[in-house]
Formats: structure tokens, C-alpha cells, sequence
């Protein structure tokens, strides 16, 4: 009954869908623009300062490096093996870092590996499980997460926004009768969750919240744990854009991609302060805002449609500028390699 319950969630919206499956028309979208490019990877000089534009086995610790200082969180490499742990506790202890903090692989996609790390067991678990290198980043605890999809022709001055989603994390309201595991059932969302937190922490599901009580099931911002993406369109304003403007332009080799960031308040964001910018994604980034709940499926192909267009005439307009495209071996090798990071990740 449970199986089917999930089933009939999911058929019923597409944001539910495995991404394969919704990508396969964008996929062959893009067989056109790599013909019209002459390479299967022309996304490859859509973001000359990021390994293959930001599409496949890009690192999130050299892209966040590029970023400016002031927007950007403390982020730390680690390499996975034996002596994991040992570093990354020196490293607590040598500059007085308190829990709780993000631990994520440095290769990754789709929130996979991201773990907010309450305590040392936790910290424990993750170094000893990890089989990439992995970035630790101080948890932000601003109440906004957006994604903030940005794009710039090289010829212009100025980019424009496409794309706002907010990120609601999965939360219950309790009513002081039911338990957790009984609002997760009752919530269709939740519900997609729970046989992850039966895992994670089956000692939540127990509790009875009291009357009115919110409690925050996850606060990793990644829809496949959970997280509402709320279209943020409304949002984006001639404002907006010259933050964005003032923080892209600073970002050499930079054109194309989201910022997913946090920040104090929507007055902090406009004003271009009090944000923090957890990742930047390049040419694989999503216009995450047609995961909004009932967005038309026409309507997110025309948006993906479209993003892929302006991304694919950034790499061609940098091409003609002497930008070269990913050679095909070096390419097919490299997607080999992300293809291998995502299995271990």
C-alpha cells in the first residue's frame, strides 16, 4: 500500500519524476546546438573559468574560490580516506569551529552527500563513509534560501535574471495528537520522506509535537529531500540584477549559471548585503522554479528550452572570442569521471 501511495504521488506530478526522464527531450534539444556548434560539447565555453562550463566533474571548492570574498561562506577542502576524521578534527579544534557545520562531496550533484553535521558521531559516520573529497562549510542560518539563475553575453555590460526559486524546507505543524510519523503520512510530501528518516532518525518519528509547534525536518535546501520550491519570479526586478551584476562581474570567465545563497532578509538581498552564497552552478544549472508545485510540464520545457538556448549562444558568441571547446576524447574521458564520482558520491 505504501509503495503504491508513492507511486501514484509521483505519477500524479511531474516533479517527482526521475530527472532522467524529464531530461530526455532536453537532451535531444541539445543534440541541435551541439550540430550548430560542430561539438557534442559546446556547453564546454559557456563558463571559461569553470572545468566544462560547469556541466560535468566540475569542483565546488574551485568554483566557490572564484567568488567574492564577501559573498562567500568559509569553505574547506578535505580529502576522503583514513586520516579523514583526524584532519578535519584538528581543523575544528585549530580555529574554534563549533557544530553544527555542511559537510558535501566536492563532486556532486542533486544534494547527494550533503549532511548538516549536528555532533562528532555524526562527523564520525560521514568521514568514515566518504569516498570523495569533501568541502565543509560553517552551517548559514539566514531564514532565506533562493537560487538565483543569472546570465551574461560576453558582449554586454550587464546580465539579466531568469530565473528566482525560493526553498521552503520540509516542515510539519504539529497539533498535539499525532506524531511526526503520523503528520509525514498525512502530508504527501513528507510522506515521500519518511522511509529516509526511519533510517535517520527514527527516534523523531515518536514524538508528539504540542499545538501549533513547527519542526523542521530537513534544512538542506535540495528538492530530493524534501524541500518546496516556490516560484520566485516576482522577485526579479532592475535591482536584483545589479547585485547580481556587481557579484557576476567579479567573477572572471563567468556567464551562466544559479546562485544558490541565503541571505538575512529580501531588503538584505536587494541592498546586496547579509548574503552568502553556498554554490554556483554552471551550465548543468537548473531555472529551479518550474519545480513550483502544479508548474505546467509545457511550460518547464519552454523554460528549459530556453535556458539551454542562451547558454548554448554564450558558449558559441566565447567560441567565436577564441574560447575553445572541451576536445572529444578529453570530454568523453570526463564525463566517464562524473559519471564514476556520482556512483560513489
Amino acid at each position: 500500500m505504501t509503495s503504491f501511495r508513492k507511486l501514484m504521488i509521483k505519477l500524479k506530478s511531474w516533479e517527482y519524476w526521475p530527472w532522467q526522464l524529464v531530461y530526455l527531450p532536453v537532451g535531444l534539444y541539445s543534440i541541435g546546438h551541439a550540430i550548430k556548434s560542430g561539438s557534442p560539447f559546446y556547453f564546454s565555453a559557456s563558463n571559461p573559468a569553470i572545468k566544462n562550463g560547469g556541466l560535468m566533474s566540475e569542483s565546488k571548492s574551485d568554483i566557490l574560490a572564484k567568488i567574492p570574498e564577501a559573498y562567500r561562506p568559509l569553505t574547506v577542502l578535505f580529502q576522503a580516506g583514513p586520516t579523514a576524521l583526524e584532519e578535519v578534527l584538528n581543523y575544528l579544534r585549530e580555529h574554534a569551529i563549533q557544530y553544527p557545520f555542511i559537510l558535501k562531496p566536492d563532486y556532486g550533484e542533486r544534494g547527494k552527500g550533503v549532511q548538516k553535521i549536528e555532533d562528532e558521531q555524526a562527523l564520525t559516520a560521514y568521514c568514515l563513509e566518504a569516498r570523495l573529497p569533501f568541502i565543509m562549510q560553517p552551517y548559514i542560518d539566514y531564514p532565506l534560501e533562493l537560487g538565483v539563475f543569472y546570465a551574461r553575453f560576453p558582449a554586454s555590460p550587464k546580465g539579466t535574471i531568469s530565473s528566482v526559486v525560493i526553498k521552503e524546507m520540509l516542515k510539519i505543524k504539529g497539533d498535539g495528537k499525532r506524531s511526526v510519523r503520523t503528520l509525514m503520512e498525512s502530508d504527501p510530501r513528507a510522506f515521500l520522506q519518511l522511509a529516509r528518516f526511519e533510517t535517520e532518525a527514527p527516534y523523531l518519528l515518536e514524538k508528539v509535537p504540542t499545538q501549533g509547534q513547527l519542526i523542521e525536518l530537513e534544512s538542506i535546501g535540495n528538492h530530493c529531500r524534501g524541500t518546496k520550491f516556490i516560484n520566485g519570479n516576482h522577485l526579479i526586478n532592475k535591482q536584483l540584477e545589479v547585485v547580481f551584476d556587481t557579484i557576476a562581474l567579479q567573477i572572471d570567465g563567468f556567464y551562466y549559471g544559479r546562485f544558490d545563497l541565503r541571505c538575512a532578509s529580501l531588503e538584505d538581498l536587494y541592498a546586496g548585503q547579509h548574503i552568502q552564497i553556498m554554490e554556483l552552478n554552471g551550465a548543468k544549472a537548473e531555472p529551479a522554479h518550474i519545480y513550483h508545485p502544479g508548474y505546467s510540464l509545457k511550460q518547464a520545457y519552454t523554460d528549459l528550452f530556453d535556458h539551454w538556448r542562451v547558454m548554448a549562444e554564450i558558449s558559441r558568441e566565447n567560441h567565436r572570442r577564441g574560447v575553445p571547446y572541451t576536445p572529444f576524447w578529453k570530454g568523453i574521458k570526463d564525463l566517464g569521471e562524473m559519471i564514476n564520482m556520482n556512483r560513489q558520491s
